[in-house]
């Protein structure tokens, strides 16, 4: 909760003691109150009323409340109390030409003030005590939308530290060979890298945008590795209007290479798209890859869905296939 006192806590309760000095003020003419209780029971009760009110928000909640000193805050609570609304009852008392013989004493006069200090401050005090409570939800849910941004930030970018190397080893031994493939090469892996930089601070992005640069992502995978890795791109829905999380559909794919070895025939992979989801399926090896995966790349991807939405992704892992189903985004509810 904010312990600070601010412009819209100053006007809320003066709204409210303006409405409640009126209402008051015809009570007080209907049944013909003295000058000096116009004079001086509004003023003394705005000061006292207030003075509960901002003790109680911005000092002996948070400081025995939040820090379960419950004994603390009951003794100092009714103390308060009491203190208050004896000068409010005594002012009150005396403006109203009262005879002191009827002053409350002992146990009557403790049960009067809380009585009167509750009355008082209870609707205003809940009033400023509720717009508190929801300025520390907003600031909270603010602070934990920047903290998902900054985590989905740094998820996105944990990219695998030896693509840059192996495209260029390839690129090397491409330039040698085959210089036209070598042309097509570089384009494609310039346009892989343009398209990390615009999206490099972006959640999501649009599927048809991540199509694209699947299929120039399985250009470079196809152009190092030859037949041994075949992809096929089903599309039985539209790529208007769907999103996903960027770099997606790059992570499942790196994860087909990471974690297959081709043996006498080609890893087949599929990607299908569908109205409200798109899956990767691939053939599983026979041989294991002896390359060291920590499997961060999918765990990031299921930690980027948790962050995004309340959408899971779905993982079947057989003998013969690894399929990994991911939701699409719908960002127009």
């Amino acid at each position: 909760m904010n312990t600070k006192i601010n412009k819209s806590d100053v006007y809320i309760l003066a709204i409210y003691f303006i409405f409640s000095f009126i209402i008051q003020f015809f009570d007080y003419y209907d049944r013909g109150a003295h000058t000096r209780e116009f004079i001086f029971d509004f003023p003394i009760e705005l000061i006292t009323t207030n003075a509960i009110i901002l003790i109680y928000v911005f000092w002996l909640i948070p400081k025995f409340i939040i820090t379960k000193q419950y004994a603390s805050f009951t003794f100092l609570g009714i103390l308060i109390l009491v203190f208050f609304s004896t000068i409010d009852y005594t002012v009150g008392f005396w403006s109203g030409k009262n005879d002191w013989n009827d002053y409350p004493i002992g146990l009557d006069y403790l049960f009067k003030m809380i009585d009167i200090g509750t009355n008082n401050s209870a609707f205003p005090f809940a009033l400023l005590l509720t717009k508190k409570f929801y300025e520390g939800q907003t600031q909270f849910l603010k602070m934990e939308k920047q903290q998902k941004e900054n985590e989905l930030k740094l998820l996105r970018s944990q990219l695998d530290p030896h693509f840059l190397f192996n495209n260029l080893n390839t690129l090397d031994s491409l330039i040698d060979s085959d210089s036209e493939k070598a042309k097509e090469y570089i384009n494609r892996l310039s346009l892989i890298y343009r398209y990390l930089i615009k999206t490099k601070d972006s959640e999501v992005m649009e599927l048809e945008d991540e199509i694209q640069l699947a299929e120039n992502y399985i250009f470079l995978i196809q152009t190092r590795f030859g037949i041994d890795y075949h992809f096929q791109i089903e599309k039985q829905s539209t790529l208007t209007d769907k999103f996903i999380p960027t770099g997606a559909i790059q992570t499942l794919l790196e994860n087909v290479v990471k974690h297959n070895k081709p043996d006498e025939n080609p890893i087949k992979t599929s990607i299908i798209i569908e109205e409200n989801k798109l899956t990767v399926v691939n053939e599983k090896s026979s041989l294991k890859n002896n390359k060291e995966s920590f499997g961060t790349g999918l765990e990031n991807l299921k930690t980027r869905y948790q962050l995004l939405s309340d959408q899971e992704i779905s993982v079947v892992n057989t003998d013969n296939k690894f399929e990994v189903t991911i939701p699409i985004i719908n960002l127009i509810e």
